[in-house]
């Protein structure tokens, strides 16, 4: 029997603005569902709208003068308090609205999962990861990631993991869980030597009942596709399959693709592709088959994210798209519409992902991936140097 997913969406996610001319563009988001409709990758699928997030559920994760400060920031201006009115998050009307939108369509995944109405779901729309409990940062002001897995546990579920692989650290949700042993955070980024938010070393690997639960994988510059895949597959699944979550959260960020401007890793659609496969088939083996996917970074906005993305809504729903299918001619109109560049023709950037399996070698990567092993594998019963752990 094929698993059953749902797809939370609303045009309403579209209010997420933070500025005429900011990266994070919810163009991303419209432009990710009409190929995705196109492609037929969501025929037949029943899009579910969300509620607002009230209150009570954003004061899980956010204080609540925060969430006074970000509903009187839109008439009292810049707060640097609290992190409003920067350049990175610029204050914009329906700031509250708009992020309790994302918020309770993360919720409403979460919530589909745990009713047993599907063991699937995702929100492209999700995945802010970077909000503090009382400011807002990198792009996001509340954290529909942290907020979700707070309610699933408080909702039958007792260890949930989440794997992010954003280029930048998932600080935010490392943050929010540091020390609790339920949740296995694990983050594969950008060295946060070269880029924002400069955390996400090894040796952040939680603290009290919760060491080990939080495990880093800072990935130098240039890492592209058999790399990343490289360190993936040298850390996460040992982790996941000693940890035994119930629940498997990601944060699928396309930020990693060579073309994004914000940031210098080396990844193509075709390795998306096969990261949200990987996903997937963890899910099945570690955690019954339970799959939360949120979006999250991706600034090539018109090249990657919307090829990327389906990849994610097709891997989540089953219904795998062919890198070599062509690009509908109808999406490349509407896209041409939007921007000057030149626009992808099929969905592969015609990459070859092979990899070989992590070594104590020499390669920076591989130095990277050893760093991380020796900082948390001991603590969960594993041997750092053992390729087979």
């Amino acid at each position: 029997m094929s698993p059953r997913a749902a797809v939370v969406w609303t045009p309403e996610f579209l209010t997420y603005r933070l500025s005429p001319d900011h990266p994070l563009n919810p163009v991303r988001l419209d432009l990710t569902m009409r190929l995705a409709r196109e492609l037929g990758v969501l025929e037949g699928v029943d899009l579910l709208e969300p509620d607002p997030a009230p209150d009570v559920e954003l004061q899980r994760v956010h204080a609540p003068a925060y969430l006074e400060a970000v509903r009187a920031a839109p008439q009292q201006g810049d707060d640097p308090a609290h992190g409003l009115g920067t350049d990175d998050n610029p204050i914009f009307d329906g700031m509250h609205e708009a992020s309790c939108l994302v918020c309770g369509g993360s919720l409403r995944a979460a919530r589909e999962i745990a009713e047993g109405r599907a063991d699937r779901a995702v929100n492209i729309a999700g995945g802010l990861h970077h909000a503090m409990r009382d400011h807002a940062s990198g792009f996001c002001v509340y954290n529909d990631c942290s907020l979700a897995i707070s309610w699933l546990l408080d909702h039958g579920f007792e260890r949930i993991a989440y794997v992010d692989v954003d280029v930048h650290h998932g600080d935010g949700v490392q943050a929010a869980f540091y020390d609790d042993p339920r949740v296995l955070t694990i983050s594969l980024h950008q060295h946060p030597l070269t880029l924002w938010p400069g955390t996400g070393w090894p040796a952040e690997y939680g603290e009290g009942d919760a060491a080990g639960s939080a495990v880093n994988v800072a990935l130098p510059p240039g890492t592209a596709d058999a790399g990343w895949l490289r360190a993936f597959h040298a850390v996460v699944p040992s982790l996941l399959e000693s940890f035994r979550p119930q629940l498997l959260v990601t944060q699928c960020g396309a930020d990693t693709h060579a073309e994004d401007p914000l940031a210098h890793l080396q990844l193509s659609v075709d390795g998306h592709r096969t990261i949200y496969r990987e996903l997937r088939e963890l899910a099945e083996r570690t955690a019954g088959g339970r799959w939360l996917a949120l979006g999250g970074g991706g600034y090539g906005l018109y090249r990657v994210v919307p090829r990327s993305w389906t990849h994610l809504l097709a891997t989540v729903l089953d219904r795998d798209v062919d890198p070599r299918r062509p690009v509908p001619a109808g999406w490349t109109g509407y896209a041409a519409r939007l921007t000057g560049r030149p626009l992808p023709t099929d969905m592969s950037d015609g990459v070859d992902v092979a990899h070989e399996p992590w070594t104590e070698g020499a390669d920076r990567v591989d130095a990277a991936v050893l760093d991380t092993r020796r900082a948390v594998f001991p603590l969960h019963g594993l041997d750092p140097h053992d390729p087979r752990d």
